[in-house]
């Protein structure tokens, strides 16, 4: 970088966006994902590239948003690798993992029932501190959290208390798809 690009550099700050727009996914059988993120997470598919440009399909959670995630066809998906089970370790460089809100405890307990109903195994559920997750993963071994927010006050008072906290709860079985609200309370950090 040449001295005068640094100045000018070291003169400005990035700006503060207001959050992730949209995420566009390559994926193997785009008609397997399409059935996955519509009927077992319930987006709504509302737009399609003309495919002379590219096979790529648009897809939103809710009404006020033009698209919150695209799926784009990879042209041989005979040339792509065997799906890796997904794993929080991290294993490969890329995304480990998007997070999908729900809006309540009620409606994320409802989904933990249809995702259940649709044979979608749980691969880590747990209790964040300032979510309440289950982990699965699509047809193409993405992660997918799906999650609800507890209610503020549970880590405002220390939100890297509550990042680091993290109690597993069942994947099988009636209690993985309970949900307790006896939300640990994180307070903020002394000294």
């Amino acid at each position: 970088m040449s001295e005068t690009m640094a100045d000018t550099a070291a003169a400005t700050r990035p700006g503060r966006s207001s959050g992730v727009n949209h995420l566009v996914l390559n994926v193997r059988d785009i008609e397997a994902s399409h059935r996955f993120y519509t009927e077992v997470l319930g987006w709504e598919h509302h737009g399609t590239l003309d495919p002379k440009r590219r096979i790529m399909r648009f897809y939103r959670a809710t009404p006020d948003s033009h698209h919150d995630l695209a799926l784009v066809q990879v042209d041989d998906p005979a040339q792509e690798p065997p799906v890796a089970r997904w794993s929080m370790a991290g294993s490969r460089a890329g995304i480990n993992h998007i997070a999908i809100t729900f809006p309540t405890r009620d409606e994320f307990l409802a989904q933990l029932e249809h995702l259940r109903a649709n044979g979608v195994e749980f691969l880590v559920r747990g209790d964040h501190g300032m979510t309440h997750s289950v982990y699965i993963a699509d047809p193409d071994g993405n992660g997918i959290e799906v999650l609800y927010e507890v209610p503020s006050e549970v880590w405002e008072d220390d939100v890297n208390g509550a990042l680091n906290y993290f109690a597993p709860l069942p994947l099988d079985g009636p209690e993985s798809l309970q949900d307790s609200t006896e939300y640990k309370v994180f307070e903020p950090p002394v000294g």
